[in-house]
């Protein structure tokens, strides 16, 4: 039940009690770092918001009235749990200064975090202290989108091309999706590659349902080719980048993947890559948080911010 009108705040009941304990106007001022006037001005605002005179002032001092001694005895019992409340609450910003809940797409949580992450906890070093403890949870961008909504995690980075209205937003770096196929597929000897038609209508080793990847590609051909568009099902539907790429490479079939989790497969030839001239396939990274335009102060918006100022383009 709210509570009415006429009950004062906490702020009011330290000025009554300050004035039980000194039984002086001017005393209890200066040891609430008020003026005696001040002190006058919110008694009188305190007996008129409860109807109850509490205090009779005298030339002598200030005493109060029966009704007044009860008033206080409630008033201590209501700040000894308001201190203990007021305790327990800095308490709670000491421990979310020393911790942040971080949730990631995979692509972002196995390629880009450990790096953000040491060079934070090496810029700490630099300055003399330590960086807060990072937790760090990987899952699609579907799951990380729902774990910031509904408050799991302090900041989310996500792969997805769409953010829910109630989310705020950065970009924190920028991605590549190649189609990869193993050295015997046929397409890796196509010199001009494959259109969007022909890649829509291929069954793809692909992520699960809500992957970042997934979603992207989904966007990138529907951009080219209409809302319409449909999709031929995956040949293979598979949860994370290391068993999609060990699918392309056991000759499964094709696969769209972040060009930073096949890097070193390219570069040694292991996978080859296959152009699809008519799709954009580059991407925002996103960092996501809830609340106002800027981060929630504290690690996470220290975390941002050094990734911010060390972040590849």
């Amino acid at each position: 039940m709210p509570l009415s009108s006429h009950m004062p705040g906490i702020a009011a009941f330290e000025v009554l009690l300050a004035v039980a304990r000194t039984g002086s106007l001017g005393a209890a001022g200066r040891e609430l770092g008020l003026t005696q006037q001040a002190v006058s001005a919110r008694l009188n605002s305190i007996e008129a918001q409860t109807g109850v005179q509490l205090v009779v002032r005298t030339v002598r001092g200030s005493t109060l009235t029966p009704s007044g001694a009860v008033v206080a005895q409630w008033a201590a019992q209501l700040l000894e749990v308001a201190e203990h409340v007021d305790a327990g609450l800095a308490s709670l910003r000491t421990e979310s200064r020393k911790r942040v809940k971080v949730v990631a797409s995979l692509t972002i949580a196995e390629q880009l975090m450990p790096r953000w992450l040491v060079s934070w906890q090496a810029a700490a070093t630099r300055l003399g202290h330590n960086a807060p403890e990072v937790i760090l949870t990987a899952e699609n961008s579907e799951h990380a989108l729902l774990d910031i909504c509904n408050g799991v995690a302090d900041l989310g980075f996500i792969e997805s091309p769409v953010i829910p209205r109630a989310l705020h937003s950065r970009v924190v770096a920028h991605d590549e999706l190649v189609l990869i196929v193993s050295p015997d597929h046929k397409w890796a000897r196509r010199s001009k590659g494959v259109s969007a038609s022909e890649l829509s209508q291929t069954p793809l080793v692909a992520r699960e349902r809500g992957s970042g990847t997934r979603d992207s590609l989904t966007a990138a051909l529907r951009s080219r080719l209409g809302e319409a568009m449909e999709q031929a099902n995956p040949v293979l539907e598979l949860s994370s980048a290391a068993a999609v790429r060990g699918a392309v490479l056991a000759d499964a079939g094709p696969a769209v993947m972040s060009k930073l989790a096949v890097t070193d497969d390219l570069a040694v030839g292991r996978l080859c890559v296959v152009a699809v001239p008519e799709l954009n396939l580059s991407r925002e990274l996103r960092a996501v948080w809830q609340g106002g335009r800027t981060p929630p102060a504290g690690p996470a918006r220290d975390l941002l911010s050094h990734i911010g100022q060390h972040r590849r383009t």
